[in-house]
């Protein structure tokens, strides 16, 4: 019986650890999953009690939050790269849905407003700062050059390719992608997306996946990396800058705007009182000098 419990044990095993190991989140690697019943994988973002549906994009304000955590509670991956937010890192808070709440606030009580992308769109002011709506970023646009080493590439052929990418990789439908522009080696994405249906992905989650991807810092598992190819040949993608348009103008103080006129208005008025300043100065030196000139012909 030893022989024969021996094999249904080593059976057992076999079947438990492919299990066992298929237990990840392939969207987001820094989800921590749990085999919690036969076939049944759950997934948290680390750090927290969120649930992850790892079918779909993780919310990048639930992303940025888990990129926050200490790296001892992350696993052992390196750690993240700065964001490309001019303002620097800050901890978001987040709605329970995973989007960003419209004000967001640091360590020191300096708050702000924000996107749904997670960009400030108004001054800093302290806690008593009031946003009263989480302003919708409508338009996304994408600007990307290949490297140059690179032969370029039929328009209709890097639409189509980069079209299939992000419907593929990114979830996104391809009504969500506007417009492709190619003039080698610059590439222009423009995605718009007034509304947000429940079960579509987010423009802004897109972006910042995309981003992530295109700095060799990918918030998929190691196994998917970034591959772009047209016809068979490879997209190589050197440079990436993101651009956010909200359904309504950002609301940043009119005092730097107010200042910079008053500047160019003070020079205007220097400039053109020297000016003045200088031609009196000239008919008066032109005056005197005739006047001494006809009192000189009159003594002779």
């Amino acid at each position: 019986m030893e022989p024969l419990f021996g094999v249904v044990l080593g059976l057992i095993l076999a079947v438990a650890s492919p299990a066992r190991d298929s237990c990840t989140c392939a969207t987001n690697k820094w989800a921590v999953c749990a085999q919690d019943g036969p076939g049944n994988c759950t997934c948290k973002l680390v750090g927290s009690d969120h649930p992850v549906d790892c079918s779909t994009l993780t919310s990048k304000c639930f992303l940025m939050k888990a990129e926050m955590m200490p790296l001892k509670e992350k696993r052992l991956w390196r750690p993240p790269h700065g964001l490309s937010d001019s303002d620097g890192i800050y901890n978001p808070d987040c709605e329970d849905s995973g989007v960003f709440k419209a004000r967001q606030c640091n360590q020191s009580s300096t708050c702000w407003c924000v996107n749904t992308a997670g960009v400030r769109r108004t001054e800093k002011g302290d806690r008593s700062l009031n946003c009263s709506e989480l302003v919708r970023t409508r338009w996304i646009y994408i600007e990307l050059t290949h490297k140059r080493s690179s032969s370029a590439f039929d328009v209709p052929d890097v639409a189509k390719a980069l079209t299939q990418l992000f419907e593929s990789r990114y979830k996104l439908h391809p009504k969500y992608i506007a417009a492709i522009k190619y003039d080698p080696p610059l590439i222009q994405i423009r995605l718009d997306q007034k509304k947000k249906p429940r079960w579509d992905v987010d423009i802004a989650d897109v972006a910042y996946y995309f981003e992530k991807d295109v700095n060799n810092d990918s918030i998929f598992d190691s196994n998917r990396k970034l591959t772009v190819s047209v016809n068979g040949d490879a997209l190589a993608i050197e440079k990436l800058w993101i651009y956010y348009v909200d359904q309504k103008p950002p609301e940043f103080c009119m005092r730097q705007l107010a200042a910079g006129i008053s500047a160019v208005v003070t020079v205007v008025v220097l400039t053109a009182g020297i000016g003045v300043a200088v031609l009196l100065i000239l008919r008066w030196l032109h005056t005197r000098k005739y006047k001494k000139f006809e009192s000189k012909e009159m003594r002779e």
